[in-house]
């Protein structure tokens, strides 16, 4: 087998990005082996492993490229910190580049490192459409990387996510960037919530950015599922934008079809409104998990 395939690779990707990105995906699950993914992250590698195991192949060529690699599994139940392939060299906490924007990669945590590449293509889409005077509600919103994004442009930004951890890397990313975070402002809680009590003020949003978790439970233990409660989401969102305003609604549930996401978005929406898909980025070929619709009332 050529050895230098790893390295061959890794340039093909990189033939695929703007300037200023150092956060993108090299090998797709299912491009070479099922159930095996590899992303670059600031010149380090992670291997992510659903119900695979390492491939020896892999092992041999990131040993050889000499980067610091950690491998994590995503078919446990408990998500445990990645694991160091070799010694590490470099911080474990390091900032990545994407079209010029900087993020906090945390590989200390064991839900996710901090950042999903998988949505570089809407945060630049975002990047593009914001101005300054423009108000970015940013729903389940994680370490605020569409926050930071639609703050570069100028926009004012609301960012709202249950975890207070998350918040405060939002802040983080924020200073990164040359953004003060006392300009913008800061919701912990449900979203379902507080888009009910953004209506009731009436506080209205230029845009409104919905990347959901698949499942998940409230403090009061109320399950939710993409799968079923999707547009009843949107329908509450959807109250909360200024006349003509645009929302991003996203999923990466597997369990949804393109085709059903569309229908269970286009319930929710108002009268008139105008759908449009986006693929995922060139590098995550030829998965296709994540379904992005932004919508034009």
């Amino acid at each position: 087998m050529d050895d230098d395939w790893f390295q061959k690779k890794i340039a093909e990707k990189r033939a695929l990005l703007a300037p200023e990105t150092d956060a993108y995906r090299v090998l797709t699950e299912g491009e070479r082996w099922r159930g095996v993914s590899v992303d670059a992250l600031a010149g380090r590698f992670l291997v992510s492993l659903r119900n695979a195991a390492l491939p020896v192949d892999l092992r041999d060529a990131l040993l050889r490229s000499g980067a610091d690699c950690y491998i994590k599994r995503l078919d446990r139940e408990q998500k445990e910190p990645p694991t160091p392939l070799n010694e590490p060299k470099e911080e474990l906490v390091f900032p990545v580049q994407e079209n010029g924007a900087r993020f906090l990669i945390d590989m200390k945590s064991g839900y996710s490192q901090g950042l999903f590449i998988d949505q570089r293509d809407n945060r630049a889409r975002l990047r593009d459409v914001c101005r300054p005077g423009m108000t970015v509600l940013n729903l389940f919103a994680y370490t605020g990387a569409f926050s930071v994004c639609a703050a570069l442009s100028g926009a004012t930004t609301t960012t709202l996510d249950l975890a207070q951890p998350c918040l405060s890397r939002c802040k983080e990313n924020m200073k990164l960037n040359g953004i003060d975070p006392e300009r913008h402002y800061f919701c912990r809680g449900d979203a379902r919530h507080w888009l009910g009590r953004f209506a009731v003020q009436n506080r209205r949003f230029s845009i409104i950015v919905m990347d959901p978790p698949t499942f998940s439970r409230d403090a009061k233990g109320k399950h939710w599922r993409a799968e079923k409660d999707y547009a009843t989401l949107v329908a509450s969102a959807a109250k909360c934008l200024v006349p003509g305003g645009t929302m991003l609604c996203c999923t990466n549930s597997r369990r949804l079809s393109e085709k059903d996401f569309y229908n269970f978005v286009q319930q929710g929406v108002p009268v008139g409104a105008r759908l449009q898909t986006l693929p995922m980025p060139a590098d995550f070929t030829p998965e296709n998990y994540l379904k992005t619709l932004w919508i034009h009332t």
